[in-house]
């Protein structure tokens, strides 16, 4: 009996500590400007409360600064050509992230 209730302690342990959180992955979004689309890819990776990544656009890419997580909600900065811009964001589903700037907001899909 203690054998298989340590069988079972150990797999849902194991269960937990490999869980990927939702917001971990490939992110693509596109909003229109007055000069165009405009196409961003994000990648996002989090550990705890923290959120890392890259920006990328096509005019080039940014690390993902100051990145928090609480829950479905995240917050981070992306220095670009000298200029910091601040976004805030939820996840909406497993396949929806909506992401908030002083430009805007931007639907993200998981890729």
């Amino acid at each position: 009996m203690k054998t298989l209730f340590f069988s079972l302690l150990l797999s849902i342990v194991s269960l937990v500590a490999f869980a990927q959180n939702p917001i971990d992955g490939n992110w693509k979004g596109s909003r229109e400007t007055p000069n165009g689309t405009f196409e961003v890819n994000y990648t996002f990776k989090v550990e705890g409360n923290k959120l890392t990544g890259t920006w990328k656009t096509q005019f080039g890419e940014s690390p993902i600064q100051e990145g928090t997580v609480d829950g479905k909600k995240i917050s981070y900065s992306i220095t670009f050509n000298d200029r910091k811009m601040s976004y805030t964001g939820e996840l909406v589903s497993d396949k929806e992230l909506v992401v908030k700037s002083e430009r805007g907001e931007m639907k993200l899909a998981k890729q």
